[in-house]
């Protein structure tokens, strides 16, 4: 590979990650409705389809902000390279949004302790189940996903 060539590689990861994070945010905090949001850690049926309903629309709302950029700027990737990136990272945020796999995980692998002190008080009158913003588990959500869209765009620009 030339360094003309290595340097288009880089761009390209760059304006993809860029794009599926965009995307991500919209996807996970604006479009996910409140109830895939409460419902997708369930137990069951009704937590998969949850999960899954919400994993289609951030799905969506990534290929809309990644082919926006791709189109625009006229990036060198093929369409295996989109469907590989696009698959694993919707397999991977389906498997962190079940919620009990990437929080047994972090116990697993003893870093449970950030779990249990990373918390937030909330208004009295709000009953919640200590796993949304502002508490450990969200930033290990969050992170995790980040990971994993830098994994989707590294296939994206490297197939």
């Amino acid at each position: 590979m030339t360094t003309i060539e290595s340097a288009a590689a880089a761009a390209t990861f760059a304006a993809c990650f860029i794009a599926l994070y965009i995307g991500h945010l919209l996807g996970d905090h604006i479009i996910q409705t409140s109830a895939q949001a409460e419902a997708k850690g369930a137990q069951g049926w009704p937590g998969r389809l949850a999960c899954a309903g919400h994993v289609a629309t951030l799905t969506l709302a990534k290929a809309g902000a990644l082919g926006a950029v791709v189109l625009t700027l006229h990036l060198p990737v093929t369409l295996p390279g989109l469907v590989l990136g696009g698959a694993v990272d919707a397999a991977s945020h389906y498997w962190a949004d079940r919620r009990f796999t990437l929080l047994g995980l972090v116990r697993a692998i003893r870093r449970g302790g950030y779990l249990d002190y990373g918390t937030v008080v909330r208004k009295p009158d709000k009953d919640a189940d200590g796993t949304g913003p502002g508490t450990a588990a969200y930033e290990i959500d969050q992170t995790w996903h980040t990971l994993w869209l830098g994994v989707a765009a590294l296939l994206i620009a490297a197939i």
